[in-house]
């Protein structure tokens, strides 16, 4: 089975009720455009989200699947200790994508984390209020080359399209948080070129060109989810599709990248 659906969106703490209170009416085109991802999503009929998020468990060189039966939220980094929301595990591709990884020669590790990162589970607040019994895979990127991140993107396309499921595949990602003065990061003028680099090359389908951003650009755009993105993109290698920029704001310092790839 194909992958059903596909896109990018970015995971603001505040978009929980008890977080934000109140604040999450500063992103009024992101909140927008993850209502129509959710519409779109919930249209797919997907019966597996994969979620890639760089706030998973990291390794250097390794690859992380997280397999467990059953997911929980986590928000209490945030000072928020009783928002609790729960998700059902996929339990068979991950031993099928780590079979495949060892063809492959990519390190891949499964992991067991019941509690889940905000990177993942912001977008499953937004996007799964309505679809039931979907089964959640979260991925965590590795700090390998572009190349590697691509290649296993690739990796996952082989597994999803030998598959019955249908699969929804997400790349939790938020772009620069360098582009002004009251960024997280502060400002450096790689912030704006980073993100204005990222939108126009994937509006030009442009894959290669987005693994070769320099790195200089990167480390100083201090931006939060590359590395994810790569990973998605090497998925839809094989895919045609146009990719659809639903929203991009920057209100809070951060680029707020949610999109779509419709094929």
């Amino acid at each position: 089975m194909p992958i059903v659906f596909a896109g990018i969106t970015p995971h603001p703490p505040i978009l929980i009720e008890s977080i934000g209170k109140g604040q999450e009416d500063k992103i009024p085109k992101t909140i927008d455009a993850l209502s129509k991802i959710e519409q779109d999503l919930y249209i797919s009929k997907p019966d597996v989200l994969v979620i890639l998020s760089p706030h998973n468990q990291i390794f250097e060189k390794v690859f992380s699947l997280n397999l467990c039966e059953n997911f929980t939220s986590n928000y209490e980094k945030f000072g928020d200790f009783s928002t609790e929301e729960n998700w059902i595990g996929e339990m068979i591709l991950p031993y099928i994508i780590k079979e495949k990884s060892i063809e492959k020669n990519l390190n891949v590790q499964l992991i067991t984390e019941k509690k889940l990162d905000h990177g993942t589970t912001i977008p499953l607040h937004m996007l799964t209020k309505n679809i039931s019994n979907i089964k959640i895979l979260p991925i965590g990127e590795s700090k390998l080359s572009p190349k590697e991140q691509l290649n296993f993107g690739k990796l996952l396309y082989e597994v999803f399209s030998e598959s019955e499921k249908r699969i929804a595949i997400i790349a939790s990602t938020e772009l620069s948080q360098a582009l002004n003065s009251d960024s997280p990061a502060g400002f450096h003028k790689a912030g704006q070129e980073f993100d204005d680099k990222i939108i126009e090359l994937l509006q030009n389908h442009n894959t290669a060109g987005i693994a070769q951003i320099d790195s200089e650009i990167i480390e100083k755009s201090a931006q939060c989810g590359y590395n994810s993105l790569l990973i998605l993109l090497g998925c839809l290698k094989n895919i045609n599709y146009d990719f659809k920029n639903l929203s991009y704001e920057t209100t809070l310092g951060i680029g707020y990248l949610t999109g779509e790839f419709v094929f």
